[in-house]
């Protein structure tokens, strides 16, 4: 093979690979609950070497291992990705405060019940809205005087 053949032979081969790449990418998501680029390295990269040795077999070159050696978002889109993740983190936050205030609520229901106090239902109700209220919000307490009564 001349250096002419064998630079073409180079391209032909780049061109592929970075096709059977880009097919890839193109039925996997990143990173994902389900199957993904990052997820699932193993598996991908076997799908990659099939779809390499199905582009490349015309040229006579057997794919003996193909993998993803780094996987990044272009840049224009790697900002938004960074807000996506970090809202989810917010949100998977929020939800372990409101089930742990939840929990706590309950437990001083039950302890108010347990020491013979009980409240009627409105009373109840104000009292879970007051302490979700202080044990969700994420500023800080403000002390509260009673001066009279919500009840005539």
């Amino acid at each position: 093979m001349g250096s002419s053949s064998t630079r073409r032979y180079q391209s032909f081969v780049a061109i592929q690979s970075e096709a059977a790449i880009r097919a890839l990418a193109s039925r996997y998501p990143y990173d994902a609950e389900g199957k993904s680029l990052r997820g699932n390295p193993e598996e991908i990269a076997e799908e990659l070497k099939a779809e390499a040795q199905e582009r490349l077999k015309v040229a006579g070159v057997d794919v003996l291992e193909a993998r993803l050696t780094h996987l990044a978002y272009a840049p224009e889109i790697a900002q938004a990705m960074l807000r996506r993740q970090q809202a989810l983190a917010v949100v998977a936050a929020r939800r372990l405060i409101v089930e742990a205030a939840v929990g706590m609520v309950r437990e001083a229901l039950e302890g108010l019940e347990e020491a013979g106090l009980s409240l009627d239902e409105e009373r109840k109700a104000a009292m879970v809205n007051n302490l979700m209220v202080a044990l969700v919000s994420e500023a800080q307490a403000q002390p509260v005087v009673n001066v009279g009564t919500l009840y005539t």
